[in-house]
């Protein structure tokens, strides 16, 4: 079978509160790891998120 060509990633906080999002990504066009800047609920800032692997 093909690779799927979109993936499921985790985005964790840098924050260390172990809140996460759950983003689609395409494996082909972005290589490089995701990084984004979103609102964690538990410190009440916006912080940034680091992909991580989903187990």
């Amino acid at each position: 079978m093909a690779k799927a060509t979109t993936i499921k990633v985790k985005l964790l906080s840098t924050a260390d509160t172990g809140f996460f999002y759950v983003a689609k990504k395409n494996s082909r066009t972005m290589t490089d790891k995701l990084s984004m800047r979103k609102y964690d609920p538990v410190v009440k800032k916006h912080v940034e998120f680091k992909e991580t692997k989903i187990k």
